[in-house]
């Protein structure tokens, strides 16, 4: 984990114009079976997402945190239109996302994406270079006696050399595989890039260069980026603004500075403790357990861990408003 650095976050910028993507009370709930030793006792809803409400605007990079189960992956998929919500909407462009990608070619054109796991996300058998040509051949992107050329300059733009081409991915290290991600995301001229942890489990200074090279793509291409990660030092470093997730909602958004800097939900401001700092002792982890999906307590679901927690904060669950200048927040006592 990167410590957050609070000089070296981006200026928030203001995107103007529609959302280009929009989750409106988005909820998603699974259907868990139940039983009591061997014998089936019926379903209960798992609740995913619940009423999520996310604006991405054209040019803008956010980031996406929260802990491991706290429903990122899911928010992923109905923002893909992998999955459809149960309730609420997903937008693009104004429309159904689902619509959307039903509809042809430009949705999966416009909106790229490099995997976690982006070694399995390449086909083992196909070289380097026919890895970052067929999207090119795909959609039709150029003429087919510039797509070697457009290869090697697309290889060139994410930091590889050019016999990198006639490699096959089991011959490259991990930092080389997120490069080969990228270039094969940016070969059909995307409007959006959705990265998931694109940098976990890598050493530091080949995190530090992917960031690098992920900040400068999407200033110089104005690409609108959605990062997801568990890490602040990386959200602070890359992304303009932020989405604090915890137990399938949004608790907190706004200007990445801002949130970091000042954190009005306590679960923000216990990520940001938490977070690892040069030359001093690790802080103590969050108090109490995570409670689960399918018993989750009466009124705000971050009180049983909560320091700042009053009555009325396990009698009713706060939702997400305004809170200052961009930012918005579910909490019924923001911290000062």
């Amino acid at each position: 984990m990167l410590e957050p650095d609070m000089n070296a976050l981006p200026d928030a910028a203001s995107p103007s114009g529609p959302p280009l993507f929009e989750l409106l009370d988005v909820e998603k709930i699974y259907q868990v079976g139940v039983r009591s030793g061997l014998v089936a006792r019926g379903h209960v809803g798992l609740a995913a997402l619940d009423g999520v409400r996310l604006s991405i605007r054209r040019g803008s990079s956010v980031a996406l945190v929260g802990e491991s189960g706290s429903g990122k992956s899911t928010l992923l998929r109905v923002l893909l239109g992998l999955t459809e919500p149960t309730q609420g909407l997903a937008l693009y462009r104004g429309q159904p996302v689902a619509r959307m990608r039903a509809g042809g070619q430009d949705f999966a054109r416009e909106v790229a994406m490099v995997y976690q796991d982006a070694r399995g996300s390449l086909n083992p058998r196909m070289s380097v270079g026919e890895l970052v040509a067929e999207p090119l051949r795909h959609f039709a992107i150029c003429p087919p006696e510039e797509v070697a050329a457009r290869t090697q300059d697309l290889l060139a733009r994410v930091g590889l050399a050019a016999d990198v081409a006639a490699r096959y991915p089991s011959a490259l290290s991990g930092g080389q595989v997120r490069r080969v991600a990228i270039a094969r995301a940016l070969a059909s001229n995307p409007s959006v890039l959705v990265a998931d942890e694109a940098v976990s489990g890598l050493d530091v200074s080949t995190q530090a260069q992917l960031l690098n090279l992920l900040r400068k793509l999407q200033r110089d291409m104005g690409i609108t980026l959605f990062f997801i990660t568990h890490d602040l030092g990386v959200a602070s470093y890359l992304c303009e603004e932020i989405a604090i997730m915890y137990l399938g909602r949004i608790v907190e958004t706004g200007p990445t500075n801002a949130v970091l800097a000042a954190p009005a939900h306590p679960y923000s401001l216990a990520l940001r403790r938490a977070a690892p700092k040069f030359f001093e002792p690790i802080t103590e982890p969050l108090p109490g357990e995570i409670p689960s999906p399918l018993d989750l307590p009466k009124g705000c679901r971050f009180s049983g861990r909560c320091a700042f927690v009053q009555d009325d904060c396990r009698a009713s669950d706060p939702v997400l408003v305004p809170h200052g200048q961009g930012r918005a927040v579910a909490c019924h006592h923001p911290v000062s």
